[in-house]
């Protein structure tokens, strides 16, 4: 099984993922819901989601993110 499935704790700040996990946007990160809001509020986050975007729409579904 893949490890982002198996981990248990967030990437970034080593809280408990019990409560839900999610990638990063930025690279291939597991982080915490906690995070992800954290990460939501970056001036940057626009252009990571679309960066994304563009790539899936390329067929890259292994982007490894904006700083991955």
């Amino acid at each position: 099984m893949d490890r982002f499935f198996m981990q248990k704790t967030c990437d970034r700040c080593g809280a408990s993922l019990d409560g839900g996990r999610i990638m990063s946007m930025f690279n291939t990160d597991c982080i915490c819901l906690a995070c992800k809001e954290k990460e939501k509020a970056r001036n940057d986050y626009k252009e990571a989601v679309r960066a994304e975007l563009d790539e899936l729409k390329k067929g890259n579904t292994n982007y490894k993110g904006i700083k991955g």
